[in-house]
């Protein structure tokens, strides 16, 4: 079953963060209606207090479809890599830009349904862009893509208990790492942790130290230790504000909790003494498990890293997990996954963002007849397959093997090749 590129389509996209915001508006700009549903009740999702390495697909997504007409990234000159003592003891030049989860979020909203917000204007509609709905507070619950039906049908509920349907021509499951559409299409694929931990936080680089803001400021800086890897760069500040003095110092920091260990469980334990799975949101840790994280840093990190940690207010934490799908498109060609909820990468990668921005961008090109449906499956499984598989591997030599920092500097300049320039070897074609 294909897709008439001619025809206008009544398209539902299953979540309402980056990746589902990037489907959405791109199919949007293609003069389709579409739906988003977002399961969280809040009408806008709440900060991530994340910062987001900008590659060159998420720059090429809003180049071609952001209207906004404002600097989106902070900008790095340089890697730096410290030993523990905080003195440098490797350095490239090259440049990188920096963005923040919240920067991006709101500018996705105001192209897609006119979110007003402090971070841009809501640009002017055209009158050849689709339709734009955002439901929040709608979970999906089911769905049939039977061949026999003219649309796909889609189960949800309500925040408020009321159940309802929706009939739709194309279903894209864009809900993240944990998503409900590929729990509904591949029950055997799995969620795994990965026996470690990001534990971040932002800090406003007017409040850092000379001797900090010598070592972050336009540069993106890492240090490497046995079973620890941190990082920081800058990211705009409040409001989206990238100008000097008005940006934030954003890290992360790599540490190993082995699965139902009593440092795990205290770390995933909030103040109001609720257990959290996957993610502890900002300023949710408790001070008794943030205060042994800042002395641990004191102890074995560079004096610039521990010096930001030990002053970040909102610190959060994400248990690292891999997931991935054999296959992203599904029923003849009316559902597919993208993002996050076809491949969960390791955020080593500085990936996730940017294969978002691809899926959607391909997923576009191929209603909009540019490509093919075997194309488009071809083009985005063998780069999530390529990039997933690096990012087990750059993990689990940080974390748990005996390498020297040169393996770490290389793994880093291999994750960094433009998608366009990537080798891909024949395992990850087979069965496309």
């Amino acid at each position: 079953m294909g897709i008439d590129p001619s025809k206008k389509l009544s398209i539902t996209v299953v979540g309402g963060s980056l990746g589902g915001l990037c489907t959405a508006l791109a199919l949007k700009r293609l003069g389709h209606d579409t739906t988003i549903l977002e399961r969280n009740p809040s009408p806008h999702l709440q900060n991530q207090g994340a910062g987001i390495v900008a590659g060159g697909d998420t720059l090429g997504f809003f180049n071609r479809y952001d209207r906004c007409q404002r600097p989106i990234a902070c900008t790095s000159q340089c890697r730096m890599y410290l030993d523990k003592s905080g003195e440098i003891v490797h350095r490239e030049d090259m440049v990188q830009n920096m963005t923040s989860w919240d920067l991006a979020y709101y500018l996705l909203r105001a192209n897609y349904d006119g979110l007003k917000s402090s971070y841009c204007s809501v640009p002017v509609v055209d009158e050849k862009d689709g339709s734009a709905r955002h439901l929040h507070g709608h979970t999906v619950t089911g769905f049939q893509d039977n061949p026999g039906f003219d649309k796909v049908r889609i189960q949800f509920c309500a925040a408020d208990g009321e159940e309802g349907e929706m009939a739709s021509d194309m279903l894209v499951g864009a809900d993240g790492p944990s998503s409900t559409v590929r729990k509904i299409l591949l029950p055997d694929v799995k969620r795994d942790f990965a026996g470690y931990c990001a534990l971040r936080g932002t800090v406003p680089e007017q409040e850092a130290s000379d001797e900090a803001r010598q070592v972050f400021q336009e540069r993106f800086t890492f240090f490497h230790d046995e079973g620890i890897q941190i990082l920081a760069y800058l990211i705009p500040g409040v409001g989206g504000s990238v100008e000097p003095g008005q940006r934030l110092i954003n890290f992360v920091w790599y540490k190993n909790f082995p699965n139902h260990s009593e440092e795990f469980e205290e770390l995933m334990t909030d103040v109001d003494g609720v257990k959290h799975h996957i993610t502890m949101p900002p300023g949710k840790i408790s001070q008794g498990c943030w205060s042994k994280q800042v002395k641990f840093a004191e102890e074995r990190m560079p004096p610039q890293f521990a010096e930001i940690i030990s002053k970040t207010r909102m610190p959060f934490a994400q248990a690292i997990t891999d997931t991935i799908a054999p296959r992203n498109d599904f029923d003849g060609g009316r559902t597919f996954l993208i993002g996050d909820a076809l491949a969960g990468f390791r955020p080593h990668t500085v990936a996730s963002t940017s294969q978002a921005a691809f899926d959607a961008m391909t997923l576009a090109d191929m209603v909009e007849g540019k490509l093919t449906r075997k194309e488009f499956l071809n083009e985005t499984m063998k780069f999530a397959r390529l990039v997933q598989k690096r990012g087990v591997d750059m993990g689990n030599r940080s974390q748990f093997g005996q390498e020297p920092l040169s393996a770490h500097i290389k793994d880093r300049n291999i994750a960094s090749t433009p998608r366009e320039m990537e080798h891909y070897p024949h395992w990850v074609t087979v069965d496309l």
